[in-house]
């Protein structure tokens, strides 16, 4: 019997790393044990060392998949259980993980389902609860079912980056200091604040937006099961909201229509006064802004970011879900590939001015999701102003375009990207100017073509190598 002494039993890569070494030397699963509890700081092995004797097979990301997930759940068996999968599939057996009425596969999609389901909870249900005597430091409390902590503390990572946090659990902590993710041993529910002063202030906000017409308590307790009542304040108000619900049903149903109000009243739209001229004014005006739609739904407005007298300035479409949330243009998917386009030709980020011709996320709700919609004419025309006092603050001598959307606000809406690319042109204040694609459409492309795209924009931007260069 091989033994395998496992140190963390839901990391999927050192599961993988023991279980291909019994593989390959051909250990079948009813003579491999696996052992380890969380938190048992014992050294994975078992007492002899594995002679390989044949090579380790490839395995699809869809099994990859149901291992990362499978090894969160609780069940003792599960490490086993993988192993037998992968064993019969490397036994001839390759569409097992097809056969959904198959016992193996039908237990470890069961276990999947049970983690990630999980998963849900602990991302609708963890409540941040702010450290006394600290600024912008939260710490949460959390029971999870399953060892999840691993898998879900990057989700909250991503949004909320913008704050230092802790969430701990009596098995796993996690913390964020707002530029690094750390994990470590579990804690105790004394460890994290039981109060703060906002949660009156959400009893309050809750008790009003309850609808009563709406009460169905079965399926309440099925999406939030009440072993995760105690840690919400919300749920403290419950007995009383559902006890009350007929008499204020009736109550709405007395009443008389009342014509709709705006949750938010327009603002004018205000200049920079004279003590704030420039970024901070600009700033502050653009928060302000309700000269389209947009500002309903985003988060918040996106200025541009870097020196208040960059040489070059960067402009782009719009703001996306990631820079939404943090306030911060060019950090998502399209920005990082940005970042390393920019690293690969040695132009230092810090020394642009970044900004977005359009102030506001466009977006449209799909479920959870929030899809990119492109802005239209009216959006661009409503933030052009902004743009205008940006350019004219900055000053910057040269400007790059990313996208059309950018392209025809600066360079004109005859301007043609795909005609003139890459091109020099002179902007009527005297600045230089050129177009090139965006990052983003660069990574839309389909595998085949993605990497002749990435191509041509690197080489668009290395037009800014001899401009840096002449420009020192």
């Amino acid at each position: 019997m091989h033994t395998v002494r496992l140190e963390l039993p839901w990391d999927a890569d050192e599961w993988r790393m023991h279980a291909r070494d019994a593989l390959c030397a051909g250990v079948p699963p009813e003579a491999i044990s696996w052992t380890g509890e969380a938190q048992s700081g014992l050294f994975a092995g078992g007492p002899d060392r594995l002679t390989p004797v044949r090579a380790a097979p490839r395995v699809s990301r869809e099994f990859l998949s149901l291992v990362e997930a499978v090894l969160c759940h609780r069940d003792p068996h599960r490490h086993g259980l993988l192993y037998r999968l992968l064993w019969r599939m490397a036994e001839g057996e390759a569409g097992l993980l097809e056969r959904a009425t198959d016992p193996d596969v039908h237990r470890a999609r069961e276990l999947e389902k049970s983690v990630r389901r999980d998963n849900h909870k602990m991302k609708a249900f963890a409540r941040f609860r702010e450290v006394p005597g600290e600024d912008d430091a939260f710490v949460a409390w959390f029971e999870p079912q399953h060892y999840i902590v691993d898998r879900v503390a990057p989700f909250f990572a991503r949004r909320f980056a913008g704050m230092r946090w802790a969430i701990l659990t009596p098995y796993r902590s996690a913390w964020w200091d707002g530029t690094t993710l750390g994990l470590g041993a579990g804690a105790s529910r004394d460890d994290a604040p039981t109060d703060d002063a906002n949660e009156a202030l959400w009893r309050v906000y809750y008790a009003n937006i309850f609808n009563p017409a709406r009460l169905n308590p079965r399926m309440m307790r099925q999406e939030m099961a009440q072993k995760y009542w105690k840690h919400l304040p919300e749920a403290h108000l419950l007995p009383d909201l559902i006890r009350n619900a007929g008499a204020r049903v009736q109550a709405m149903a007395e009443r008389l229509p009342q014509a709709p109000r705006r949750r938010i009243p327009i603002q004018p739209v205000r200049k920079p006064a004279a003590e704030h001229e420039g970024m901070p004014g600009l700033k502050l005006a653009v928060g302000q802004c309700r000269r389209c739609p947009l500002w309903e739904p985003a988060t918040q407005a996106v200025v541009g970011e870097g020196p208040d007298r960059a040489r070059i300035m960067v402009v782009g479409e719009q703001p996306g879900d990631e820079e939404d949330l943090t306030g911060r243009p060019f950090i998502g998917p399209a920005g990082k590939l940005f970042n390393r386009v920019l690293d690969a030709l040695e132009i230092d980020r810090e020394a642009l001015y970044i900004t977005n011709v359009v102030k506001h996320f466009h977006f449209q709700q799909r479920g959870k999701l929030r899809m990119h919609v492109n802005p239209l004419a009216r959006h661009v025309n409503a933030c052009l102003p902004w743009l205008k006092h940006e350019l004219a603050t900055v000053r910057p001598d040269v400007v790059v375009c990313l996208g059309a959307t950018a392209a025809r606000a600066v360079l004109g809406t005859q301007f043609r990207l795909s005609d003139e690319r890459g091109q020099w042109r002179t902007l009527p204040s005297g600045q230089r100017a050129f177009a090139t694609m965006h990052p983003a459409a660069v990574l839309r492309q389909p595998a085949a073509k993605r990497e002749a795209f990435l191509r041509g924009f690197e080489q668009d931007l290395a037009l800014l190598k001899d401009v840096t260069s002449e420009l020192d």
